[in-house]
């Protein structure tokens, strides 16, 4: 049996105390440019989890609990409903056509080199905050960058 997507996602920027954000590259979409996204793996799964979790499977950055970077992480209480993508559609059970994203800050003591798993991403880079919301491929990931100033004080 096909395990389906959970249509609800973190989004986490991640970005420094003078606001540069980390931008990772999809590798199924060359001119994708965003910061950490993934769905829940089960529909019981915290959020803070899914973010910890995501965070580390795409960039090698650990703020999962007990880390030095847990408190860090932080929920913004926040969230979008947009329309997937078509492209993507076949992730999710048939009928499913949008999802819900919430929204996380994670603040990093500098530009850290992440880790990336090259069968999600195949570049990054750390731009001041205002590029990195321009950067973006999603409207939704740009409008959460730019809320980014009200969050990180």
């Amino acid at each position: 049996m096909r395990a389906w997507k959970i249509p609800e996602s973190v989004l986490v920027v991640i970005h420094t105390p003078a606001l540069d954000v980390l931008l990772i590259r999809r590798a199924d979409a060359e001119d994708f440019w965003q910061s950490v996204t993934g769905s829940r793996n089960s529909e019981h799964e915290p959020l803070a989890i899914t973010a910890a979790r995501e965070v580390a499977e795409e960039t090698g950055i650990d703020c999962g609990e007990g880390s030095a970077l847990a408190a860090q992480l932080v929920d913004w209480g926040l969230e979008n409903i947009y329309e997937i993508y078509p492209r993507w559609l076949s992730r999710y059970a048939p009928g499913v056509t949008h999802n819900t994203e919430h929204l996380f800050g994670l603040c990093v003591p500098d530009r850290l080199t992440p880790r990336l798993d090259p069968r999600e991403h195949t570049d990054w880079r750390w731009l001041p905050y205002r590029e990195a919301a321009d950067a973006c491929f999603s409207p939704s990931n740009a409008e959460a960058i730019l809320l980014l100033p009200q969050f990180a004080r």
